[in-house]
């Protein structure tokens, strides 16, 4: 009898058998992972990344979120600073490490602007992250010196088209939601302001107060005390609704504007690839975390109003947001760099 051919076949499935043995050891890894890790994750500390420096609003956001998921979840969540670029430097460095739920980025606006207009942000906001959940959003407003001859959007259109390239608009720099948020208003009603950018928005908010540019937009928590003191007024938030934290101010909506809706936001986002046992756990956390009384009244105290929703839900967020700051970058041909 000829053993050769039954030789071959038991080499063949030898060789079989040995190829698949990587994939048979991952399969109860990763039911262990689903049923014992995502159990009792966080077993050690959790960084989340904050893209800027300590002491802006996306900082303190940062550090509410990483307290109370701290709380929730029964485990230690530090903020780790990062900042650098408009928030590159920190996103970059998120979408390079483990997916294993231990490193998450506080996402806010910048996350989408900057890579829409930078083409050297390095990151990529749809490919590279796993959405976590959305926080919260809010409204900018657009603010006024109190030389400027304008109390209203419209009255701002009908100056800047009788007087092209002479009003000058600050933002807390090139790339950024404050940045883009003029552009888009240029590209939707085709006048000419100039935008001058600054190391933030404190420094142009003064500028502004002091006569030397005429206009800026900003979150209200940081306009809100130089409307009420009478330095500055507003002329509209940037939403298609009021805000409950100016009901005197129109939206661009009821300002005569309706295609333009910009929210400020922060949301929760993870490295591509972690496990959504993690993304599920952490996501049922923040539904639980906007409910509570003191995060009710720091949201309030902000301006923003909670919207977490699911992982999808901010998936589809971001990719709009992202989609329409490419459409005005392209729209307005900025060259940003």
């Amino acid at each position: 009898m000829n053993f050769q051919p039954l030789l071959r076949r038991a080499s063949l499935r030898l060789l079989a058998l040995a190829a698949l043995a990587p994939l048979v050891t991952l399969v109860p890894a990763t039911l262990a992972w689903s049923q014992t890790s995502a159990a009792a994750y966080p077993e050690r500390p959790v960084k989340i990344i904050v893209p800027f420096a300590p002491g802006a609003g996306t900082d303190a956001m940062g550090r509410l979120v990483a307290q109370k998921l701290g709380d929730i979840l029964g485990g230690s969540f530090v903020v780790e600073n990062k900042a650098g670029a408009s928030g590159a430097i920190g996103t970059q460095f998120v979408a390079q490490q483990a997916p294993d739920g231990y490193t998450l980025l506080l996402v806010a606006s910048p996350f989408t602007t900057v890579a829409a207009s930078l083409p050297t942000a390095g990151y990529d906001p749809l490919n590279q992250f796993a959405p976590v959940g959305m926080i919260a959003t809010g409204p900018l407003v657009w603010a006024a010196g109190q030389q400027l001859p304008a109390n209203s959007m419209k009255e701002l259109v009908e100056l800047a088209r009788q007087k092209p390239g002479v009003l000058n608009y600050g933002s807390a720099g090139a790339g950024g939601v404050n940045h883009l948020v003029l552009e888009q208003f240029k590209s939707k009603t085709g006048i000419f302001i100039t935008h001058i950018p600054y190391r933030g928005v404190a420094p142009a908010t003064m500028d502004m107060i002091a006569g030397q540019i005429q206009l800026v937009t900003g979150t209200i928590p940081a306009l809100l005390p130089y409307i009420k003191d009478g330095r500055i007024k507003p002329l509209a938030v940037t939403s298609a609704k009021r805000s409950s934290a100016m009901p005197d101010v129109p939206s661009m909506r009821e300002a005569g504007f309706p295609g333009i809706d910009v929210l400020n936001y922060f949301a929760l986002s993870a490295p591509a690839g972690t496990p959504v046992v993690v993304i599920e756990k952490l996501n049922a956390a923040l539904h639980k975390l906007v409910l509570l009384p003191e995060v009710v009244a720091r949201f309030k105290a902000d301006a923003v109003e909670p919207a977490v929703g699911t992982p999808a839900q901010q998936a589809s967020f971001i990719e709009a947001d992202l989609q329409a700051w490419r459409q005005v970058v392209k729209l307005q041909n900025l060259k940003i760099e």
